[in-house]
């Protein structure tokens, strides 16, 4: 199934809407888990979403996923209108958990382009025999009376509901919401529906498969349905409720058969509404009609469209320097070119941002998805533990976004595992029953800062030390080790306190992980722990992995690159400011304090004729609590750099330390961008 919609903008509507609409489900049910029962709203709600599911996936003719929708969708629709109150609300919510689960891995066979050909028939039966005994317990084996003016309903099936009123006919009138794109698709996943409450209908514009322009017609005039059925007004009120994109609806109740026809046309009159079952197949025609649709003023992207944007935008800050830094332009006089070129690096600019500001989305999504770790590990281990999430609301870029969601859950798992005790260890300890778990985004410059904290039972040193030496990792003595370099020891690899493996812990790959896919983009690790009041892992990342701020400088004839985040100050060293430690390491003396003092053409082995220290330039650069002095050669300037990777067969030859990768500079040079965490450690 999935082949013959590769490529389709309608499957790309399909996996983004019911990938957004499960993230959304999933927070929910967590939420509401706590509560002690659940409200109207909640019940409405994962009612309306698994229905908007149900439906979305029938007409791609996803079966599998489907079935599992309508059953949870059945499922809530017995709570909501039998007014459930006997509610087993844990193994409820691990029932529409199963269910969410279910359809993610069929989305992402779908996204592979694989079959989405997951067996649903045993989460079905255990949503089945629970909503036999939820009737049971609630003593609901009959049906419920209503008020005089209505009728007897059924707790069936909602596909299935059943009214003694017959003959009913209704005109509904659908507008759409702005911008929500594709309004003939969302018309035609309304009719799909209509099958589950009857077979005599007609619709305006009748055209909605056929004619391009009907897009513009609903937009305009709204989707107008008239119907003959035997359910009552409150039910096709219900039914339109459900439907997804809606902005608003009209019902009216028609009095004879005269209304009914007056708007339908002789020639489709006696004409069949074809709905796709499983077995047909919709033609590359209709696909191609559906799909097309008018410019909106939202419209959705493919990220490899912005990924391309943003490579282009890359070029442009390179041809820019290319063009005014060009050697062949040294010692003229252009006044009115370096006005022009002034505009131009003004407008490129701008360009820049604008593009940035596209590709930032907010990391609010990745830090709710912990919520789902929390919830599963905590059962499972028997601990009580809250989630707190502060500015999810922060922006970063995608790409970054991509990078930290693994180094989160790692970092969550542990906190869940090791920091968080038991309940009844808190309650020895004189700690509230519940741990808690802080998650915290917020910008700091060109940075995002991520803390992720717990008030467990934080960081042992002596537990942590003697690990380490059992398993040969210290490079230096303990004694002469700091608090944070002791707690950076469980980011090496092999590292674990754990004496048993589990199925969360005890391999020691997990904060490995973290501190690879963290450096990995420019970011750092810092970690606090108080021994008995908890732990503070702080993240820092940067906004944007595509174009830095940057010191171009200058050693022999190689040329490098800082990012100036990490720059503290530059400056020409005296020569009583340099001396010799102990070990014979150069250091030198800044305000009172003293550095280590790295000399790049010594680190790189790089020829320089500039060696003494009265010649060069000192860059003075840190990184968490660890500061360095660079010695270089001298300093070209500041400069917007375009970060490339660095080409596979180079590292391959030799992994080079302190390169975060590489760019190219005005003069068609090729600059290294220097890793100063990488320097320093």
């Amino acid at each position: 199934m999935a082949e013959q919609y590769v490529n389709d903008p309608m499957l790309e509507v399909f996996i983004f809407e019911t990938s957004q609409q499960l993230e959304q489900l999933e927070q929910c049910v967590i939420n509401s888990e706590a509560d002690k029962e659940y409200s109207s709203d909640t019940i409405n709600e994962i009612f309306r979403i698994m229905h908007t599911i149900k439906s979305s996936s029938a007409m791609m003719l996803f079966n599998n996923i489907s079935k599992v929708a309508h059953s949870t969708e059945d499922l809530f629709y017995f709570i909501r209108e039998g007014k459930a109150k006997n509610i087993d609300k844990s193994s409820l919510c691990d029932l529409v958990l199963e269910s969410i689960d279910f359809i993610k891995i069929e989305l992402e066979k779908i996204k592979n382009r694989d079959n989405a050909d997951g067996l649903e028939d045993s989460l079905i039966e255990n949503i089945t025999n629970y909503l036999e005994v939820l009737k049971q317990n609630n003593n609901i084996t009959v049906p419920l009376e209503t008020n005089e003016s209505t009728e007897k309903q059924f707790y069936i099936p909602a596909n299935k509901l059943m009214q003694k009123v017959k003959n009913n006919m209704f005109k509904a009138e659908i507008f759409f919401q702005d911008g929500c794109e594709m309004e003939n698709i969302r018309a035609f996943t309304v009719i799909h529906n209509l099958k589950d409450i009857t077979d005599d209908f007609y619709y305006i514009p009748e055209d909605i498969i056929e004619n391009n322009d009907s897009c513009e017609a609903i937009r305009k005039e709204g989707f107008k349905i008239y119907l003959r059925t035997d359910k009552i007004y409150k039910d096709i009120e219900n039914f339109l409720e459900q439907i997804t994109f809606l902005d608003r609806s009209k019902l009216t109740q028609l009095e004879n058969e005269e209304e009914y026809y007056n708007n339908k046309n002789h020639s489709t009159l006696d004409r069949t509404i074809k709905i796709p079952e499983a077995h047909d197949n919709i033609s590359e025609k209709e696909i191609q009609s559906i799909s097309n649709n008018q410019t909106q003023s939202i419209i959705s992207v493919n990220v490899g469209k912005l990924d391309k944007l943003m490579d282009l935008v890359g070029e442009l800050v390179i041809a820019e320097a290319m063009v005014t830094q060009n050697t062949d332009l040294a010692g003229l006089t252009l006044d009115n070119f370096h006005k022009a070129s002034g505009q131009l690096n003004k407008i490129t600019s701008e360009i820049q941002d604008m593009v940035m500001s596209i590709r930032m989305v907010p990391i609010g999504n990745t830090l709710l998805k912990m919520n789902r770790i929390i919830r599963d590990m905590s059962k499972k281990l028997g601990k009580e533990i809250h989630l707190d999430i502060i500015g999810e609301d922060t922006e970063v870029d995608k790409n970054v976004i991509e990078h930290i969601g693994d180094p989160l859950m790692h970092i969550i798992r542990n906190a869940v595992d090791h920091g968080i005790e038991t309940v009844e260890e808190r309650i020895a300890a004189g700690k509230k029953v519940s741990g808690t778990i802080t998650l915290e985004a917020k910008n700091e410059g060109s940075e995002v800062l991520i803390i992720i904290k717990d008030d467990g039972r934080g960081l042992n040193k002596d537990k942590i030390i003697f690990k380490a030496m059992q398993s040969d990792l210290l490079q230096k003595s303990p004694e002469d080790m700091s608090d944070k370099e002791i707690f950076n020891l469980i980011f090496l690899p092999g590292f674990s306190t754990k004496d048993k493996v589990t199925e969360f812990s005890g391999r020691g790959v997990g904060m490995d992980v973290v501190i690879k896919n963290i450096e990995a983009i420019g970011g750092i690790i810092q970690t606090d722990s108080i021994e008995g009041k908890g732990t503070t892992i702080t993240l820092k990342i940067p906004l944007t992995l595509a174009i830095i701020d940057g010191m171009n400088i200058k050693v022999g004839k190689s040329r490098y690159t800082l990012p100036i985040v990490s720059i503290k100050q530059s400056f020409r060293p005296k020569e009583n400011d340099v001396f010799k430690d102990p070990d014979g390491n150069e250091m030198i003396m800044i305000r009172g304090k003293c550095y280590p003092i790295l000399r790049l053409h010594k680190f790189y082995k790089v020829k320089t004729e500039v060696t003494d220290m009265q010649q060069g330039i000192i860059i003075v650069v840190e990184n968490e609590s660890k500061t360095v002095c660079i010695f270089v050669d001298e300093l070209i300037g500041k400069q917007q750099v375009v970060v490339k990777p660095i080409p596979n067969y180079i590292n391959n030859i030799k992994k080079i330390k302190g390169l975060a990768g590489c760019t190219l500079l005005g003069d068609g040079s090729i600059s290294l961008i220097l890793a100063v965490n990488d320097l320093i450690g």
